[in-house]
């Protein structure tokens, strides 16, 4: 059995606007194992929620492909993709817009269990098993949305997205909308249900530090495409892209005293236009390293040892000033109340 449950192969999503194509995907690769939760950063914008949807299943590629356990998803009909539907499922960022209004929370639970092709008697059976898992009680069942706490809404979102008993799930900044309290107690009910049944997970966040806590490996994303790939220590230790550094680089440190003393990097500008990206590397127009070949060459993601890849000209560059710099530090063994913002603006 292969290690890999769902690989992007040169994947790509684009939307026509007009006359002009805005590359929201533009060739990603990636793999995220069995039991594996992947973080997922980089700035809005930057393709993060699009990628999700796509191994899901919610939007059709525009090329390349997604292999899941070992199968291309694409053409799947019947029930080979009513199969695919029930083993990928995604945790939506606002659980108020994921949610119907007019439905009670559990018709809404029986409602996907019914489309997904559970019987009658299941379902009433499955539905205080799942809000359980969830954290929520029977009693949450005949409660409309707006009776619930934002906590509450979001425990529902996930109970749906768990009750098929899914492979992978992809969590689209599933704690932006929440306070800092309630945040802690969505990410430590996703650990635990990300151990406790094995699940693949794309973890989509803006959050350094909710990243450091939930993930094992971590993706950066610029402009539609992967810049950086690593273990989380390795990352957060020792970055090779600039994009990475400066985005670490915002981190607020525990010691008054080292974040004083910092040199926080000041990305210029917006990033570009996805309909119109510069030629070469995307990032150079504010890129303190850029160089000539970088205006015209477009890195391709290399690999700096077995784990670590990035796509830079300059990333042995970038290596050893990341070295001579010291690692971030980011505990990811408490909870994210206790272990600093890390917001990425």
């Amino acid at each position: 059995m292969s290690t890999k449950l769902i690989e992007a192969i040169g994947l790509a999503r684009h939307y026509r606007l007009g006359t002009r194509v805005l590359r929201a995907l533009d060739g990603v690769d990636l793999a995220i194992g069995r039991a594996e939760t992947l973080g997922l950063v980089g700035e809005s914008g930057s393709g993060k929620s699009t990628l999700g949807r796509t191994l899901v299943g919610l939007q059709p590629p525009s090329r390349g492909s997604v292999r899941f356990d070992g199968m291309d998803t694409k053409g799947a009909t019947g029930a080979v993709l009513r199969q695919l539907r029930r083993r990928r499922q995604l945790v939506f960022q606002d659980p108020s817009g994921a949610l119907n209004p007019r439905m009670t929370i559990g018709a809404t639970l029986t409602e996907h269990l019914r489309v997904q092709g559970w019987e009658r008697a299941a379902v009433r059976a499955r539905v205080p098993q799942v809000l359980a898992a969830a954290g929520l009680s029977a009693a949450h069942a005949p409660r409309y949305p707006h009776e619930l706490s934002g906590g509450q809404r979001q425990r529902a979102v996930i109970a749906r997205a768990i009750s098929t008993d899914p492979d992978f799930l992809v969590a689209d900044e599933p704690v932006s909308a929440l306070d800092v309290s309630t945040r802690a107690q969505i990410i430590n009910l996703l650990r635990s249900l990300q151990r406790d049944r094995g699940l693949g997970m794309l973890f989509i966040s803006h959050d350094l530090s909710v990243v450091a806590h939930m993930c094992s490996r971590v993706a950066v994303m610029y402009l539609g495409r992967i810049v950086e790939l690593a273990p989380r220590e390795a990352l957060f230790a020792a970055p090779l892209h600039p994009y990475t550094v400066a985005l670490l680089s915002a981190v607020p440190l525990p010691d008054p005293v080292r974040e004083r003393s910092r040199n926080r990097i000041i990305l210029r500008g917006e990033p570009p236009d996805p309909a119109d990206p510069p030629p070469g590397c995307r990032f150079h127009p504010r890129c303190r390293l850029a160089s000539a070949i970088c205006t015209r060459v477009d890195p391709p993601l290399r690999w700096f040892g077995p784990h670590h890849a990035a796509a830079c000209h300059h990333a042995g560059e970038q290596a050893a000033a990341s070295a001579a710099g010291g690692p971030v530090r980011i505990n990811a063994g408490r909870p994210a109340e206790e272990g600093g913002a890390g917001q990425m603006r």
